[in-house]
């Protein structure tokens, strides 16, 4: 009797829904983006049991009216004594909506603004209850002017034979390019949480998508598929148009089309390359040829990586790049100037904007958020000014959310962290726009790194990623009670438990605080050079300089406080502590990571709906867990092996066992919850990827893989505290390297052995106060140090067997000294194996900082090693073949705090 009694309610309630009828009534000739906010509202008002009709003219009955505040339907409301709005309090994509006379009256400033004000109703009304709601009277702006997201055509490896960036647009490389569903599913969902831009990354596109009469050969796919890529492109911007989406292709400088390369006899990129002329003629017709032929798409320009130089880039963006745009505008002609992003990665943002704005005026600046990932929302120090500089230019400054290679590869959806992040780009940053980057697997789109089959999209999985972005982008400054139940509600729909959502979006904020805290204390780099998922090595922990720690992740990207160096050097010498500590950090990520377990253990038995999705998420929140145990256990064995450099004391080192066992243990938990439900931690499977190791040929990627070599860091502890407790153990035992037999094409070089009293510049005279054992047989080649500092370093050489160059860099962030390559700002930094420090601290030179070892490998052959301007050492050659053991040596300031790593070798 009970189910007959429901039947006929639901029958009836149904038979009522049926009933309703509601008129929507558009100007004659709508604009696209009209005509698609009405679609959607149509499907909303249909699902809800309306019966809807179109109408020019405003009925007898209800109705809905949408139009631009410029149409004679509309005009005609806006004076109504009862509408609260005037024409002149509305602007670009905004919106009122109003109930006046009965009617449900959508009046935008402009097409994209009608277009957001109907997706609006369609929220109202589902809020509702499927019925549209009465007395309305608001208002909405967006926040940023550029709300845009991400897709990178690029790829997880780097293909044969090309370099790095070098992917051209085929349906081997990218088959996902090629399916109009799938991109109609994204720009749908991108309209739907308010974006108005669309990145599209990839090193050189102009190759795949335009042909150059004086350039037919640069083309680097076969006919079809440049057809296909005509159409594709085309339909892409097409339907992006009508969704108020504007797209814009990225692209690195200077990087040329691989057919090109070959038939100038040159490579593709070289960031020591002088600006060619023959170069510059093809990118500058490249790009107008681009702008002729897709004129709705905007540039954004990488003026670094690919090219090195401050005048440089100038001289390229003023004289190549807007050249470029112009020649394409005058092809059209058109004056209208399509819009250019400057990315400020690896370059001067400032100077080059200096000498661009007058001469080119719709151009916008970007830089990243927290470097390549997400570590707090209260960003400060220079980074942050260097936002505040950009955006005083006067133009439209974005900040990007970029790579996320701290969040890879589990789920992340803390609202609270999401807002406060945005807030801080306003209110730090002064920007307006924002960039956005997939959650995890950017170099895998669009699938995810979930082990599933079908394989899991991106879209879907991680819808809230990209609806917490939207919802702050369009505005930051929403309620707390009011955001807590929008996404209690959300997340209880999503997973059919009406009182379990809040629990869900608990466990969302609790887990979503412990990748940030965990990288921003202890990590080297906020960038995708390390794998924050996949642990870190005790040598990292205890010696991070050794691996290059990137500044701007502790004076910017977190709240100031310690490194855990400095927490045990202060505790010693009974000095105050401040800011965040290592030991606040551990504990804090433990506890977020218990609360977030028992949230999610708490709504699990009441999730009726996408349940297998709830269970991956879960999986995620275990993984969490185990990951916050093992940073806690080995950052406190950290403390006890750091203690043990001012205390001497061997007890010290012993009570750091048991604690390096228990992070073992954690992590081979981890390994056994994330192991089985993800097919890699990180979607980077190339050697740039250095931390906790090198990700080279697609290995390393997983928790089985680095489970071995932690086992093997613990046996490699004990077994050296044993040999250190017995006394036949010599910490500064050493392998001399065999100098190889290598033929200088400059005769006139002179060489002297790495030794004490010889001096290292033919124009200076610092001598060499000692070295590194490793070094007693090495024949250095002696430079002047004012040639190096004004014109760079050169050296021209033959070999018949594979070599490495032994070169020194002075630590030092002196000007006159060069730099180490840096895989922050240098994709191809790594080419040669030159990222990683080799020996540490391994000659003193009174009068100059230390100096740390790098190596450059060759294959037997004609080379040249060319280095950019300043200072540094060319310390010999070497068997290529024969590997440097990493190690301190310890000839610094600080002999004994430098030398503690080796236990874990």
């Amino acid at each position: 009797m009970k189910r007959l009694i429901i039947f006929i309610s639901t029958t009836l309630l149904l038979f009522s829904f049926k009933q309703r009828s509601v008129t929507m009534v558009v100007p004659e000739d709508p604009h696209p983006r009209i005509t698609y906010g009405v679609s959607q509202l149509e499907e909303a008002l249909t699902k809800a049991g309306y019966q809807v009709s179109n109408a020019n003219k405003v009925p007898e009955g209800e109705a809905i009216l949408i139009g631009k505040a410029s149409d004679p339907l509309v005009k005609g409301y806006i004076s109504k004594p009862e509408k609260s709005v005037s024409e002149d309090t509305l602007g670009q994509e905004s919106f009122s909506i109003n109930t006046v006379s009965g009617k449900t009256v959508i009046i935008g400033g402009d097409a994209s603004g009608a277009m957001y004000g109907a997706m609006e109703l369609v929220d109202r009304i589902e809020q509702n209850g499927g019925t549209i709601p009465r007395h309305l009277a608001f208002i909405e702006r967006p926040g940023m002017k550029l709300r845009g997201a991400a897709i990178g055509l690029q790829k997880m490896n780097i293909l044969p034979g090309r370099k790095v960036y070098e992917y051209p647009y085929t349906p081997e490389n990218f088959p996902w390019f090629y399916d109009k569903q799938h991109w109609i599913d994204y720009l749908d969902i991108l309209a739907e949480n308010r974006y108005n831009s669309l990145y599209l990354w990839n090193g050189h596109p102009f190759a795949s998508l335009v042909k150059l009469d004086d350039y037919p050969y640069a083309v680097e796919v076969s006919d079809e598929t440049f057809k296909k890529n005509e159409e594709m492109y085309r339909f892409i911007t097409r339907e992006a148009n009508k969704r108020g989406i504007w797209v814009i292709q990225m692209f690195y400088n200077i990087i040329v089309s691989k057919p090109f390369a070959e038939k100038h006899d040159m490579v593709t990129q070289d960031r020591q390359r002088p600006i060619k002329p023959i170069i510059a003629d093809y990118t500058r017709k490249s790009i107008a040829a681009f702008v002729e032929k897709y004129p709705n798409v905007g540039l954004l320009v990488a003026l670094g990586e690919a090219m090195s130089g401050e005048q440089t880039d100038v001289k390229w963006f003023i004289e190549t790049i807007i050249p470029g745009m112009k020649d394409g505008l005058q092809a059209l002609g058109k004056t209208q100037e399509p819009p250019i992003v400057l990315r400020g990665h690896d370059t001067n943002p400032r100077l080059v904007m200096d000498k661009a704005l007058p001469i080119y005026k719709n151009l916008y600046t970007m830089s990243k958020y927290n470097g390549e990932a997400l570590t707090t929302y209260n960003p400060r120090g220079p980074w942050a000014q260097q936002h505040r500089d950009l955006s005083n230019l006067g133009s439209t400054h974005i900040d990007n959310v970029h790579i996320l290679a701290n969040l890879e590869p589990f789920r992340y959806g803390s609202p609270d962290f999401i807002q406060k992040s945005v807030q801080a780009m306003h209110g730090t940053h002064g920007a307006n726009g924002l960039h956005l980057f997939p959650q995890t697997s950017y170099w895998d789109w669009p699938y995810t790194a979930d082990e599933a089959n079908p394989r899991l999209l991106q879209i879907e999985r991680d819808w809230i990623w990209y609806k917490a972005w939207g919802r702050y982008a369009w505005d930051a400054y929403r309620v707390e009670e009011e955001e807590n139940e929008f996404w209690g509600n959300t997340l209880g729909e999503k997973y059919g438990c009406e009182n379990c959502g809040s629990s869900i979006l608990k466990a969302y904020e609790e887990s979503g605080e412990i990748a940030p805290k965990l990288l921003r204390r202890f990590g080297i780099t906020n960038g995708n050079r390390q794998t924050l998922s996949l642990g870190m090595f005790m040598s990292q922990l205890v010696n991070p300089h050794k691996w290059r720690v990137w500044p701007h992740l502790y004076d910017s990207d977190g709240p100031e406080g310690e490194k855990l160096g400095e927490y045990v050097e202060r505790e010693w010498n009974n000095e105050p502590h401040f800011g965040e500590t290592p030991p606040q950090i551990i504990r804090e990520v433990t506890t977020h990571a218990k609360l977030a377990e028992k949230w999610i253990d708490e709504a699990a038995p009441h999730v009726s709906e996408n349940e297998a999705e709830f269970e991956r998420l879960r999986n995620d929140v275990k993984s969490y867990r185990a990951l916050a145990n093992f940073y806690y256990d080995k950052v406190k064995a950290g403390r006890y092996v750091l203690r043990y450099k001012y205390s001497d004391d061997v007890a010290d080192l012993e009570k750091a066992v048991p604690l390096l066992e228990e992070s073992v243990k954690h992590f081979r938990e981890l390994k056994n919850i994330a192991g089985d439900a993800y097919l890699y931690a990180n979607s980077m499977q190339t050697e740039n990827r250095r931390v906790p190791i090198s990700g080279k040929n697609g290995q390393n990627t997983t928790w089985s893989e680095l489970l071995p070599k932690y086992e093997t860091e613990l046996e490699n502890f004990k077994k050296n505290l044993a040999s250190l407790k017995s006394g036949t153990l010599d910490p500064t035992a050493s392998k001399v390297l065999t100098e190889a037999d290598v033929e200088l094409e400059n005769k006139q070089l002179s060489t002297y052995p790495v030794e004490q009293g010889q001096r290292v510049f033919k124009d200076q005279d610092y001598e060499i106060q000692g070295a590194a054992k490793e070094l007693q047989n090495m024949q250095a080649i002696r430079f002047s140090m004012n040639e190096q500092q004004e014109q760079g370093t050169k050296i021209k050489f033959n070999s018949d067997e594979p070599v490495k160059v032994l070169v020194g860099f002075f630590n030092s962030n002196d000007d006159q000294f060069l730099d180490p390559v840096d895989l922050e700002t240098n994709a191809s930094a790594n080419d040669r194996g030159q990222a990683d420090t080799q020996l540490a601290n391994a000659i003193d030179i009174p009068g100059l900082p230390p100096v740390n070892i790098h190596s450059y490998r060759f294959e037997a052959g004609e080379h040249t090693l060319s280095l950019e301007e300043g200072a540094c050492l060319v310390l010999g050659f070497i068997d290529g073949n024969q590997n440097i053991p990493l190690r301190d040596a310890g000839f610094t300031d600080k002999i004994a705090q430098e030398q503690i790593d080796w236990l874990f070798y």
